[in-house]
């Protein structure tokens, strides 16, 4: 697996986003075969593993934690924070709390599932824009003097936003969704990354299946998968962003890899500083998405890839409006 710089650690240029082993994507894998799927990816060269208090409300923290505690010393362990489960009388609901003393609850909340004395790389997982991004970032500046996190990273956040972080105390990461058919980090936030020396990691790389070619059918989505309520995979719009696929597959093939690879190696070629952090259920997929990393493509093929799928083509924004606002990115 070929390496890339995170901040102060050095990674695999592709990681593993765990979030789907526990949550979001409908019925979640079995135990066994969410475990089969972590240890394969240390078997295939990943070092950045990816989780988040918000993932199963905890439950994902905890399976990583028990999987990977033997193998603490072989991976860069990262987890997000001020975006978590809260216990209300009617049941767990997902709050944004970016307040100091929260934040500190959530770091060690997580601390105790992942079963480490400290986290990697800790991102603040949405800006709570009713606290002071500087507020927030002090606070995990104190978790990083305290040993409990050892860098820093922001999720979903505009350039400015990470410029006033980045002034409190230096950012390792930014973490944002970014793919062929999700082009907001290139309004600003890439040039900015690049800038200061920030990492950034490219979440949803293949567009929540659509660029891996596995969503022929939106009405077949179990009634808890995420993609329900955002607009690109409605009926009506998804419908259209078919329409797209049989040209881009038509690039892969030229390129000699799958859909998928094609869309993993057009965000890596993107900047030396992008990691692509991909998730999975399944182990064949894993293992194609991993093998992206040695994938050659011509810059010819990803700029036609580029130029068939982009905002102009696709249609429907990637989040409904109550989701909308609840992020801090530049918006085409």
């Amino acid at each position: 697996m070929k390496t890339r710089r995170l901040g102060p650690f050095e990674v695999s240029a592709i990681g593993l986003g765990c979030m789907n082993l526990s949550h979001a994507y409908g019925e979640p894998p079995s135990e066994e075969q969410s475990q089969r799927v972590l240890l394969t990816a240390l078997d295939l060269g990943v070092t950045l593993i990816d989780t988040a208090a918000l993932y199963g409300f905890g439950a994902n923290e905890t399976l990583v934690g028990r999987v990977l505690k033997p193998h603490r010393n072989k991976i860069v362990l990262c987890s997000k924070g001020g975006m978590a489960g809260v216990e209300f009388p009617d049941g767990m609901k997902r709050v944004i709390d970016g307040r100091p003393q929260t934040l500190r609850r959530n770091c060690e909340d997580s601390l105790r599932r992942l079963q480490t004395d400290c986290i990697d790389l800790y991102y603040l997982h949405r800006w709570d824009k009713s606290v002071p991004i500087e507020d927030s970032v002090g606070a995990l500046a104190d978790l990083v003097a305290a040993g409990k996190i050892r860098s820093i990273g922001l999720s979903e956040v505009s350039a400015s936003t990470l410029r006033r972080a980045h002034a409190v105390h230096p950012i390792a990461a930014v973490q944002s969704e970014y793919s062929l058919w999700t082009r907001n980090p290139e309004i600003a936030v890439l040039k900015a990354c690049q800038e200061l020396g920030v990492g950034f990691v490219a979440f949803s790389p293949l567009g929540r299946a659509f660029l891996a070619d596995g969503l022929p059918d939106v009405g077949a989505l179990t009634p808890k998968d995420i993609r329900r309520g955002m607009p690109r995979f409605t009926p009506e719009h998804y419908s259209a962003n078919l329409q797209l696929l049989p040209a881009y597959r038509n690039v892969a093939q030229r390129a000699q890899c799958t859909p998928a690879q094609l869309a993993l190696a057009w965000v890596l070629a993107q900047g030396d500083h992008i990691i692509a952090l991909p998730g999975t259920t399944q182990i064949a997929h894993l293992q194609e998405d991993m093998a992206a990393a040695d994938v050659q493509v011509s810059e010819g093929l990803l700029r036609e890839a580029a130029s068939l799928i982009h905002s102009g083509t696709v249609h429907g924004s990637r989040y409904n409006p109550a989701s909308q606002v609840e992020v801090d990115t530049e918006e085409f």
